[in-house]
């Protein structure tokens, strides 16, 4: 297959493309604190029987991750995604039609965890990751920022329409963009899989010298066993680190709009807090990334990271008026954008590019399990004393932890 000469390196449409997909897929995921409470009084469920939805969704999702990555590694993302997009466009319209606990779980936890994860994060980096060396970081940190633009612009689009419409115009008006955008972007800009397949070089150089003299991966396998990979402490590292990084992550976007409205916080500002994330996401998605390329290790900007993050959970604790919950929203989110664009980018660094899609599923399915746990743990401590106070101080706890732990990760 030829690819005609450009005047724009073709990884960048890749970029392009994976922002717009990650942006619809965690947008709409991360929509889900919203429908916490609608969907709890209406049925008078308790919130750690709803919040257990999105713990099964997590868990499918991060199991789904070892195969897909694997997959990944052997033909282009196109169709990877848009069997994702149709499944995950399915999921969200019938859970708009769940009467039970039982169906909920099936349709939202299984059904969206299995779609979600043909447009998530293990599919969408590696793409983008095997067409960059020199610009990785940048790459992989513009295209994370997705996340954080789909966050910002369905988060309060979402909250208006549960609020006016019912939380079941919610799910539909989800499933109807996940499908649109998540079909057509993927077959338009992720046919492709590296720029080796096509006469082409990575970052778009010319010259073949240049891109061994930035960085050799010659010491990089392009197929890395799996016995070796798990008895690596730097894979052991980074997954423990962001497994629980995840898990407070998760925790948070489950429970703070329901957290923020039983502190009398009105719910359209509640649910506008998610999109305050977004918007410092955004902002970090591309500052950690950028950061990343100009450290002599990228660990030193995922610990910044994580910092930030416990910092932000620090205000979360004394949360009491809309102008707080956003103070903490615009900290915790700019923290939090490190989460998205590091692990690949570490992964990566340790593990070379030919084999991100296999050793970022692996970890993916790590993480899931705290991100799993994440929001179902948060729903037990609510429901046990009926407050998020000590939800929040064991995640300050957690993101700390974790910090120190990332420093301790080997390059070789």
């Amino acid at each position: 297959m030829k690819i005609l000469k450009r005047d724009i390196y073709w990884g960048w449409f890749v970029v392009a493309g994976a922002f717009l997909v990650l942006s619809i897929n965690y947008g709409a995921r991360y929509c889900f604190g919203i429908f916490v409470k609608p969907m709890s009084a209406e049925y008078q469920w308790s919130r750690s029987v709803v919040s257990l939805g999105a713990s099964i969704n997590m868990f499918v999702y991060s199991a789904c991750a070892i195969y897909l990555g694997r997959l990944l590694d052997k033909m282009a993302p196109r169709w990877i995604i848009t069997v994702g997009a149709s499944v995950a466009a399915l999921s969200f319209i019938l859970t708009s039609f769940v009467k039970t606990p039982l169906q909920f779980y099936l349709v939202y936890g299984v059904l969206l965890g299995i779609g979600s994860a043909g447009m998530g994060v293990v599919v969408c980096n590696p793409s983008v990751g095997k067409w960059f060396i020199r610009k990785r970081g940048l790459a992989i940190g513009i295209t994370t920022m997705g996340i954080s633009f789909g966050t910002i612009a369905l988060t309060p689009l979402s909250g208006f329409i549960v609020k006016n419409h019912g939380w079941q115009s919610g799910f539909l008006f989800l499933g109807i963009v996940t499908l649109f955008i998540g079909v057509t972007l993927s077959q338009l800009l992720l046919g492709k899989t590296r720029p080796e397949d096509y006469g082409l070089l990575p970052d778009g150089e010319k010259n073949p010298d240049l891109v061994i003299k930035i960085h050799s991966e010659q010491h990089h396998p392009i197929k890395l066993p799996l016995r070796k990979l798990v008895t690596d402490s730097r894979f052991w590292i980074i997954g423990v680190c962001y497994s629980l990084a995840v898990m407070t992550m998760m925790t948070v976007f489950v429970h703070q709009v329901a957290y923020a409205l039983d502190n009398q916080i009105g719910t359209i500002a509640a649910a506008s807090s998610l999109g305050v994330i977004g918007l410092t996401g955004f902002c970090g998605q591309f500052f950690f990334g950028w950061l990343s390329d100009h450290l002599k290790d990228a660990k030193y900007a995922s610990c910044l990271g994580l910092i930030i993050m416990a910092a932000g959970m620090m205000i979360l604790l004394n949360v009491t008026t809309t102008r707080s919950l956003y103070l903490y929203a615009l900290i915790f989110g700019f923290g939090y954008g490190s989460v998205a664009p590091m692990m690949p980018i570490l992964v990566a660094n340790r593990f070379g590019r030919h084999v991100m899609g296999s050793v970022y599923g692996l970890l993916t399915f790590l993480i899931g399990i705290g991100g799993a746990i994440g929001p179902l743990l948060g729903g037990l401590i609510f429901d046990t004393f009926g407050s998020y106070t000590y939800v929040w101080q064991l995640n300050i706890l957690t993101l700390t932890g974790v910090a120190l732990l990332i420093l301790t990760l080997k390059k070789a």
